[in-house]
């Protein structure tokens, strides 16, 4: 199966129409159709109906092995490109919002071991981190989620990367002063199902997250969206009382209006983690070490 045409298959798909697709890869449409054919032929199925483009049955199983085998054949390139110039002085990290914080001491430690280092820093979705760092757009990564104490984050098998354990800290519910379980040593999330919950996916654990460790498929209603990964902004708007959130511990300490307190229930820690190629250059190396140390 050629990689050229699966590509070309992938974005007619997700763009809804062979000209869109011609615009995004810089083809023809011509080309586009003639690509599409050829992949059924060689596959002696039909993959997408026309008008509207949709995809047949075919043509939906290929497209959930398609991401998979493109991300691999990606990834392969970018390390095959490393080895090729391990010596190379880059480094490109990007973190989730509330991963964030562990970017500076391991940074300066590579800076001052490579005083001459390109550097890049971002501030990223979760979603799409763990993909950048296998396919070399970016050199680390750092995420944070979820899990039960001293499990590693869920992350997809496809990626072909390592992953360390960074951080783990009690997760917390911040509460404002005035809340009725303000004053409670502990919270049970499955008592908080029907209570309204920010949908702050980047700068508190996602309400999916939620919903998983607990059972409750209906629960943890969003009152509304926070988009952005903002953790400041996502603190004011619980002491306000807009919603709930679960965060780790002490990201709201120093607020005046608002009281942390413990989940205990069910057992759920927050946790980061460090995410690298299986081959890294020098100054990823001495990223990876400070965070060791």
């Amino acid at each position: 199966m050629d990689p050229h045409l699966l590509r070309t298959f992938v974005a007619v798909v997700r763009t809804g129409s062979f000209s869109s697709a011609a615009r995004e890869l810089g083809y023809t449409q011509a080309a586009v159709s003639q690509q599409i054919a050829s992949l059924e032929n060689d596959l002696k199925v039909t993959l997408l109906r026309r008008r509207p483009v949709a995809t047949t049955e075919a043509g939906a199983r290929l497209l959930e092995h398609a991401g998979p085998i493109l991300l691999r054949i990606q990834a392969a390139r970018s390390e095959l490109v490393r080895l090729g110039s391990a010596a190379r002085s880059r480094l490109r990290v990007g973190a989730s919002p509330l991963a964030a914080v562990h970017i500076a001491g391991p940074l300066a430690e590579a800076r001052r071991s490579h005083p001459r280092l390109d550097v890049a820093v971002q501030v990223l979705p979760r979603a799409g981190i763990a993909a950048a760092v296998a396919t070399g757009e970016l050199d680390i990564g750092l995420v944070d989620g979820a899990a039960a104490p001293s499990d590693p984050l869920r992350l997809d098998d496809a990626v072909p990367i390592t992953a360390v354990a960074v951080d783990e800290r009690p997760l917390v519910v911040p509460l404002p002063v005035s809340h009725p379980l303000a004053a409670r040593p502990g919270l049970d999330l499955d008592g908080l199902v029907d209570a309204l919950w920010l949908d702050a996916p980047d700068a508190a654990v996602p309400l999916p997250s939620l919903r998983h460790v607990t059972g409750a498929r209906d629960g943890f209603r969003p009152s509304f969206a926070c988009e952005g990964g903002d953790p400041a902004l996502l603190i004011d708007l619980v002491s306000a009382g807009h919603g709930l959130a679960a965060l780790p511990a002490g990201l709201a300490a120093g607020h005046p209006g608002l009281v942390e307190v413990p989940v205990r229930a069910p057992r759920i820690v927050h946790r980061t983690e460090l995410l690298h190629p299986r081959t890294i250059g020098p100054a990823s190396a001495s990223f990876v070490a400070a965070v060791a140390r």
